[in-house]
């Protein structure tokens, strides 16, 4: 499973775009009041970065893979977030502004966090001291072009221009949407010949992570009393993996330069978009009215919008 056009450039060009459009609904007090109260951000971050992984090492080592579909596994559990997590917070009407800057500080963490998880997944699984690391200077450009550029241009937009940003939001997000579903048709018809083949090999490993992740995130921001919104945004940001990422460590010549350790972040990608949208509309349909949703939140009072 190797790069291609469809995910070097395509997809970060739509989540870029996607991005933006969240950009169009946020503001400096969203922010500002996560900040303020940064207990939200300190849950997040702890189930992204330690209960994600320890799922992870629990279904490579507790399953039957292959050694190197193990450690594909260990790989897609040490990317967390993404853009696309914040896609689908945007679509269940979580905490953008929350979910945002969880993946903008796990990426930014997981320049270190990776290489250390995923070494020790090499030492367990396939009994290799090898070490790697990331390229620091393109990851984090990277994560700023995908994440914090967009945003801060449409913020801004949204501060000098605000008819003009409101009347462009709904375009935005037709034309994001548009876009984003003719590059996971393009996906689909890229592997055609290999999607069943791959399915059968990590499809329901895959899905396991997906869901229990998923649900292990909504069990902590509840009982750590987060309230619904940013429940649904902490369950989205562990449950949803940076795939692109996953696959460019495992596959690339510079880094693993090992396709097979790539499948289960390849098949993974196409899977989080069901399960994901499916959660969004689940949490959007059944969140509780305005009211008593702000009742329930004011403890911590990070400031969820639901736009």
């Amino acid at each position: 499973m190797q790069s291609s056009l469809l995910s070097t450039v395509l997809l970060p060009l739509a989540l870029f775009i996607i991005m933006f459009g969240m950009g169009l609904t946020l503001t400096v007090q969203d922010f500002r009041r996560i900040w303020q109260q940064p207990k939200a951000v300190a849950v997040g971050l702890i189930a992204q970065l330690l209960v994600l992984p320890l799922v992870g090492f629990a279904i490579a080592k507790l399953l039957p893979l292959s050694p190197a579909l193990a450690v594909g596994v260990i790989i897609l559990a040490a990317c967390p977030g993404g853009p696309t997590s914040n896609l689908f917070t945007f679509l269940a009407a979580g905490d953008v502004a929350l979910s945002i800057t969880l993946t903008a500080l796990s990426s930014l963490i997981t320049i270190v966090s990776i290489p250390w998880v995923v070494n020790l997944g090499l030492q367990l699984l396939l009994d290799q001291t090898d070490s790697f690391s990331l390229p620091v200077g393109p990851t984090v450009l990277q994560i700023a072009v995908i994440t914090i550029l967009p945003v801060t241009l449409a913020m801004s937009l949204r501060h000098s221009a605000p008819r003009l940003a409101q009347r462009a939001d709904r375009s935005v997000r037709w034309v994001s949407t548009a876009f984003l579903s003719a590059v996971i048709v393009g996906f689909f018809a890229q592997e055609r010949q290999n999607i069943v083949s791959f399915f059968q090999e990590v499809g329901g490993v895959v899905l396991l992570l997906n869901l229990l992740s998923m649900a292990l995130g909504v069990a902590l921001a509840s009982i750590t009393r987060l309230g619904y919104a940013r429940a649904t945004t902490i369950g989205l940001e562990v449950g949803i993996q940076n795939g692109t990422l996953a696959i460019a460590i495992a596959a690339s010549p510079t880094l693993l330069n090992n396709p097979t350790m790539a499948i289960p972040a390849a098949i993974y990608s196409l899977v989080m978009f069901a399960t994901g949208g499916a959660f969004a509309w689940w949490r959007q349909r059944y969140q509780p009215s305005r009211a008593s949703q702000s009742a329930s939140e004011a403890p911590t009072a990070v400031g969820s919008r639901a736009d």
